[in-house]
């Protein structure tokens, strides 16, 4: 990760511990509703992402708003890298926009900070009665309903068999292969490759080290808020890390945090140059168009017997709780999750919808990738697999440590051993247990 987005995410972080001090005056505050007797409410929107989604997410905010002529939406939208960090300057400056799409455990930071609205208070403007339960869980907050599911979706490797063929390796079976395999298939791709074609695009992420716990009878987290993995774990994460860039399976440091926070187009899947890369399963869509393959989805390595998969809400629809519109806010989100003609715009690019009407509806229209990733999530979501519990408040810092401390790995700057002392430690301080 680069130094300047280490030092953003930082801020982020910092920002967002000022937010505990609206809590108070947010729960004092008495927000009007939808409607105003002057005109047309206005309603901010943010979220994340490339051209592509703002143009479909544009779409879908005219059909709103053709549908409901006095609430007119202003869209705010940028790339992930500075995302967060300016939402978290906007909630302490008590400027956040009154409809905010958040991801991992933020719902849980903002929820827990009294920056988000509990969303029983609106549930005559927002029907959740069709959403999935699982996905229902996964926006709620010791209890509460603070986020609204985008849509399902899960870790997978995304391959491209061009790749695979052209360096006359085949493609792995997905149902048993392990770790080892994964690296040892990515190593040979790399060495009987052009130079600048790599095994795998990445070395591993965050998110792969929940995965990565999983699989051994760990967890990110607990029910109880609290770090679930061992030393031993995040050690022999790090030394694998460490392994796909020595062998050559994974680009080597320099170049892994160069392409560590670019867009889509820019990854090496993106252009082409990488045989494999484990992203999120919704992630296919935009990667085919970018690099022009017919890219296919496998499952995770190391997945018997003991999966480490889950089923994992893309992102999360979530009101501010000093909106002051919060009635008509519930109807955007109600009109994004539970209405036809949003779906057949947005289809799968949030993910999988959570909703089984929107499913059905979007299924012929999808194409073949997005039917890909659909039958993904339907596989997925037959399996036997571990519950996953959110992240405490100050998780977000989290994902922040993993890539500071691997960056330090992949430069021999720390050892997996003691990088996985300082991470344990870190994260410990991070969430304050």
């Amino acid at each position: 990760m680069t130094r300047k987005v280490v030092r953003s995410l930082r801020r982020s972080v910092a920002i967002l511990s000022a937010v505990g001090l609206l809590s108070l005056t947010a729960a004092c505050s008495a927000p009007s509703g939808g409607g105003s007797n002057d005109g047309p409410v206005e309603l901010r929107f943010s979220w994340w992402g490339n051209a592509g989604r703002a143009e479909l997410t544009n779409k879908a905010i005219a059909e709103f708003e053709a549908a409901n002529p006095d609430i007119k939406v202003k869209p705010e939208f940028g790339d992930i890298s500075g995302y967060f960090d300016k939402l978290a300057t906007q909630v302490a400056a008590n400027d956040a926009p009154d409809v905010i799409t958040l991801g991992g455990a933020y719902p849980a930071e903002y929820a827990n900070r009294g920056a988000l609205l509990d969303l029983s208070t609106v549930s005559g403007q927002l029907d959740l009665s069709k959403m999935d339960q699982g996905a229902l869980e996964n926006g709620q907050v010791q209890g509460s309903q603070y986020g609204v599911s985008t849509g399902a979706n899960a870790l997978a490797i995304v391959a491209n068999p061009k790749v695979f063929e052209a360096a006359g390796i085949p493609l792995p079976d997905d149902s048993a292969w392990s770790w080892e395999d994964f690296a040892q298939t990515a190593a040979d791709i790399t060495a009987k490759s052009p130079k600048g074609t790599y095994g795998t695009a990445t070395v591993l992420t965050h998110d792969s080290l929940d995965a990565f716990a999983r699989q051994r009878g760990e967890a990110l987290y607990t029910q109880d808020g609290q770090l679930g993995l061992s030393k031993e774990t995040v050690r022999e994460y790090f030394e694998y890390s460490l392994k796909l860039s020595e062998t050559g399976a994974a680009p080597n440091a320099s170049e892994t945090v160069e392409k560590l926070n670019v867009s889509t187009e820019q990854t090496l899947m993106g252009t082409g140059q990488a045989g494999m890369m484990l992203t999120w399963s919704n992630s296919l869509s935009a990667l085919s168009k970018a690099s022009g393959a017919d890219l296919k989805l496998l499952k995770l390595p190391g997945e018997t017997p003991q999966p480490g998969i889950w089923l994992q809400s893309s992102q999360f629809y979530t009101i501010s709780a000093r909106s002051q519109h919060p009635e008509a806010a519930a109807k955007l989100v109600d009109f994004l999750v539970n209405n036809e003609s949003a779906a057949k715009i947005i289809q799968s690019d949030r993910g999988v919808p959570s909703n089984s009407d929107m499913r059905s509806a979007i299924q012929d229209l999808l194409s073949p990738q997005g039917k890909v990733e659909a039958a993904y999530i339907d596989e997925i979501g037959k399996m036997d697999f571990a519950p996953t519990f959110i992240g405490p408040t100050g998780s977000t810092a989290v994902s922040e440590i993993t890539a500071r401390i691997n960056t330090d790995v992949l430069f021999n700057r720390l050892s997996p051993e003691r990088a996985a002392e300082q991470w344990l430690n870190e994260s410990k301080s991070a969430i304050g247990r």
